[in-house]
């Protein structure tokens, strides 16, 4: 525990030394010096930036485990595939982070995958992070959940493992009641085109 704590102090200090220099470098350019903050509203600080709140809350609502009903499309005309898969959601982390756990079959193979959903409190945005068992790369991406709508845009990029080129990707994640979610995803053809190129309708199982 000592060491852990040592470990972090040290972070928050060098944290601390990277601010002053970006506001040195700061006040040179511009003339306009800003006041360097002191030990105890830098700690505040990270404190708010540690701590879970609202959105953490509602991450944690979908915890448990749901059934997906899958649809995919390899191409804009290409005919559906369809298939059924397993999600298994839970809080890491001190209620920090939501991962999810994926598991089911896809054209004969077993598939497994994993994501990571975070909101970022300094950022006041919402990561997410996926890999799985058909691919060896990471996909990232980022956005906003409008609770009025109850719908949270995500955007990012995903590789093309043909061309090695990276092709843009949404996805919409829809909570339609406690009980069911839709998520929509859409990809670009190599010619830039946007297509939906997937759809998972969640159901609670329990």
């Amino acid at each position: 525990m000592k060491r852990m704590f040592t470990t972090l102090c040290a972070a928050v200090l060098l944290f601390a030394c990277d601010d002053r220099t970006e506001t040195k470098v700061a006040s040179a350019t511009t003339n306009a010096p800003e006041p360097e903050l002191d030990s105890a509203t830098m700690m505040k600080n990270w404190q708010s930036y540690m701590t879970p709140g609202e959105a953490h809350k509602m991450m944690a609502s979908m915890n448990g485990e749901w059934t997906g009903d899958i649809t995919m499309w390899m191409a804009p005309d290409a005919p559906p595939t369809k298939s059924t898969g397993t999600a298994v959601n839970k809080m890491i982390m001190g209620g920090r982070y939501q991962q999810s756990t994926h598991t089911g079959s896809w054209d004969g193979m077993p598939f497994e995958g994993q994501s990571t959903l975070a909101f970022d409190n300094a950022k006041q945005t919402y990561i997410s992070t996926w890999i799985d068992n058909m691919g060896t790369g990471i996909m990232i991406m980022e956005g906003k959940y409008d609770s009025t709508t109850k719908v949270m845009n995500l955007k990012g990029k995903m590789v093309d493992p043909t061309s090695g080129k990276e092709l843009n990707v949404r996805e919409t994640f829809r909570v339609i009641d406690d009980n069911t979610h839709l998520m929509e995803m859409f990809c670009d053809t190599r010619d830039g085109k946007e297509y939906k190129n997937m759809e998972i309708k969640y159901t609670r199982k329990k």
